[in-house]
């Protein structure tokens, strides 16, 4: 028999059985953490560089690279590395650090996804107040809610899972740590507490996904309305990445937690984790360089002056 103050780790799900599949799960994820560094690290510095591209718009986007980056960097670095090492352990203070940073980072990125739709609303139905409406003071309040607001679920969400005695050993069914798993493990109906918490989360992100629903519906509205072409053009290129992203994250998130207990399996599980914690982050970037021209061409910039400075490194080290 198990109690919180005698586990010292935990067990997490392998990817598979044999060591040759392990080590091809550790190539896939490697090749998918890398190229989410690269996406996400490009648009970084393509924003903070470009000097065009320091609007509201491309603020939201840098804030939404920085959480993709450590939202794929809490959970897969570890998961490779129980591949690479074929171990399942976890501590425990490692598994409370992973279940902090990523219900941070997952929920700080959807208010993050609903601040940019509210930028897109204003941007296009309200060209004339943006400026007063998402001027920097008010781009940095909403920035700094996010992020204190996704510290805030974290924290109280990591403590009161932790708090609850657990007697149902040290095994989760998931790559990584995840508060449904951990509550599995609980053997006192103070495990209610938690799951009370995680009901008002979802009114609160399913608020946040009435009000970008409703910006879209504005949005579509006026875009529909516009005599050019051109112009719906240009604002369908700014939106429908945005939608494409907010589409990809909540799509599956809500399989993974909303789905009926029938078609619950620790294979099914698995796979759906790596949809809504690996997938997006590693994809978001390329969609939003997709459609984007001004994010296009700061991008062209940022490899054409990398390629200038170690072509010239090397010519300057072949003539020293």
């Amino acid at each position: 028999m198990y109690n919180s103050s005698s586990i010292t780790e935990f067990l997490l799900l392998p990817f598979a059985d044999t060591r040759q599949l392990q080590l091809l799960h550790f190539a896939l994820f490697l090749g998918i953490y890398l190229a989410a560094l690269l996406g996400n690290g490009l648009i970084l510095t393509a924003v903070a560089c470009g000097h065009c591209l320091h609007t509201p718009m491309y603020f939201f986007l840098l804030n939404l690279a920085l959480l993709d980056l450590g939202c794929i960097s809490t959970t897969l670095p570890k998961a490779m590395a129980n591949s690479l090492w074929d171990i399942r352990a976890i501590s425990y203070t490692g598994c409370a650090a992973q279940i902090f940073f990523f219900f941070f980072l997952m929920s700080a990125e959807y208010y993050f996804l609903t601040i940019m739709a509210y930028d897109r609303y204003v941007a296009i139905c309200k060209p004339l107040h943006y400026g007063t409406l998402l001027s920097s003071r008010a781009c940095a309040q909403m920035a700094a809610a996010a992020w204190g607001s996704g510290v805030l679920y974290s924290l109280l969400h990591t403590a009161n899972t932790f708090s609850l005695p657990l007697c149902g050993g040290n095994t989760l069914d998931q790559f990584f740590c995840e508060i449904p798993q951990i509550l599995k493990l609980s053997c006192s109906d103070s495990y209610l507490r938690e799951i009370g918490l995680l009901t008002f989360s979802v009114f609160v992100f399913w608020g946040c996904f009435v009000f970008i629903v409703l910006s879209y519906v504005q949005i579509f509205r006026a875009v529909l309305r516009m005599p050019s072409k051109q112009g719906q053009h240009k604002a369908f290129s700014t939106c429908l990445p945005h939608l494409a992203v907010v589409s990809l994250f909540l799509s599956t998130a809500f399989f993974a937690y909303l789905k009926p207990p029938s078609l619950s399996s620790p294979s099914l599980d698995l796979v759906v984790a790596v949809l809504y914690s690996v997938v997006p982050p590693a994809v978001n970037p390329l969609i939003y360089s997709m459609r984007n021209q001004e994010l296009k061409d700061a991008l062209r910039k940022v490899m054409s002056g990398f390629t200038s400075e170690v072509m010239y490194c090397l010519s300057s080290a072949k003539h020293s």
